[in-house]
């Protein structure tokens, strides 16, 4: 058990007692759902966070809760915080269409910095359980699994590429003349971003524009077919959609973080509004699991970021799927996490410091519970008590323990950012498939140099 903070706040008491008994212990087994899949229900769209982007136990349990999605829910898709090409070569791989051995082949497509957020352990394991289970089922009946992150700027020009010239050379002739105002960056989306953003090298915008609409075309006149050749020319259509919205978010990231982070967002949602489209051609309702960090699939308006004009995923899918969604957040208090000191650097296991004082982490270790499920949706007494505002860290592939406060902590009204909430005191670091050397030796321990 918990050892309890000496004389807290009587609010603070109140909100305690309150989570002691609303709260719902998890065993750990994997086989104590059953309250969150209750609350799910019919919805259709399932959004499962994660306070970091490199603990192990959040991706455990969202593999856990996701394959009940799909064995007695019916799930059918699964759209991660990844970028669409690298996603799409893993969802050949479950769906039996692609060449690659293993589930760690399918996986190695992911090269860009944070490559462990999906080559790690715990993904590839669940990737072969997709291939298995859609071993044998038709492809109407089959999960896919679906990036809906915009980073892929110049990889998504080479799938445009590479789809229309084994379908259409004089279409690619044009498209690589269009992109070919790319060029100046050689494939540095941010040096492309800064030039046109400042006007010292020329906006590719227009040429995106025009590129998509001829994509829109072609799947547009394509509607009538099915099978392979239908998904194919999808997953151009959605390469270019990516390309114009991946240009003018370089363009904006130089002006201001409100702007592109709304833009990266609006893409998530628009990808997953055409993945709607797409996998319901046929009048089935998809349903879909989303995996991405709290900060993208918590209501941003229940944020301090919301009070700047910022929106989010979570925000945007309740303003319009409203009783279809559910929104489920995780956190931890203390433990271990995978991340880097700073971009591109390589990953580390890094320890988590215990969460401040007054934090939401810091209360809810304050229950004595190790692990619990918190229903927030429609439970009154406790959206009550869980109303006011607190700290809530978010750890990203970047984590600076030195700076916590500043770097990693913002204000949220919990009871409006979820619908439910999952709670695992302790953590461990997310086990990367390549992990290298700095990872396997991790940072001092607290007590270093003293031994104290």
């Amino acid at each position: 058990m918990a050892i309890l903070h000496k004389g807290p706040a009587r609010s603070d008491q109140a909100l305690l007692q309150g989570l002691r008994r609303r709260l719902v212990p998890l065993s750990g087994t994997g086989d104590h759902h059953d309250p969150l899949l209750q609350l799910i229900g019919p919805a259709r769209f399932a959004l499962l966070g994660e306070a970091s982007h490199g603990t192990r136990e959040f991706y455990r349990e969202r593999i856990r809760i996701t394959q009940r999605l799909i064995t007695e829910h019916g799930c059918t898709a699964i759209a991660v915080e990844a970028d669409w090409p690298d996603a799409w070569r893993v969802n050949r791989y479950v769906r039996g269409l692609s060449d690659d051995p293993d589930a760690d082949a399918a996986l190695s497509g992911f090269q860009r910095f944070p490559a462990w957020m999906w080559r790690n352990t715990e993904v590839r394991d669940f990737v072969e359980w997709l291939r298995d289970y859609n071993t044998g089922r038709g492809s109407q009946a089959q999960v896919g699994f679906y990036g809906i992150d915009l980073y892929s700027l110049f990889t998504s020009m080479q799938a445009v590429l590479a789809y229309l010239d084994r379908t259409d050379p004089e279409a690619a002739r044009r498209a690589r003349a269009r992109y070919a105002c790319f060029d100046h960056a050689r494939e540095d989306s941010q040096a492309y971003g800064y030039g046109a953003s400042y006007g010292l090298t020329p906006s590719c915008e227009d040429e995106a524009v025009q590129q998509l609409r001829d994509l829109n075309r072609t799947a547009l006149a394509m509607q009538s077919t099915r099978g392979l050749e239908h998904d194919e020319a999808f997953f151009a259509q959605q390469n270019a959609r990516l390309v114009r919205n991946a240009e003018e978010y370089y363009r904006t990231m130089f002006r201001g973080r409100v702007s592109s982070w709304n833009l990266r967002d609006s893409h998530m949602v628009e990808t997953l509004q055409a993945l709607d489209r797409h996998l319901g051609e046929d009048g089935a309702r998809p349903r879909f699991v989303v995996w991405a960090h709290n900060s993208h699939l918590g209501d941003a308006s229940a944020t301090e970021m919301g009070e700047i004009g910022e929106w989010n995923v979570g925000q945007l899918v309740r303003e319009r799927y409203r009783a279809e969604s559910v929104l489920v957040g995780f956190s931890t208090h203390r433990g271990w996490v995978t991340a880097a000191s700073d971009w591109d650097d390589p990953p580390q296991r890094k320890r988590v410091r215990d969460g401040l004082p007054g934090s939401w982490e810091d209360v809810l270790h304050q229950t004595g519970t190790e692990r619990f499920l918190l229903r927030l949706r429609d439970e009154e007494e406790l959206r009550q008590l869980a109303g006011p505002r607190r700290l809530q860290r978010a750890i990203g592939v970047i984590y600076r323990p030195e700076t916590e406060r500043h770097s990693h902590y913002f204000e949220t009204r919990l009871a409006d950012q979820f619908d439910a909430l999952i709670h695992i005191d302790e953590t461990s670091a997310l086990e990367p498939l390549d992990k290298g050397q700095v990872w396997s030796t991790g940072e001092p321990p607290e007590t270093y140099p003293s031994g104290v």
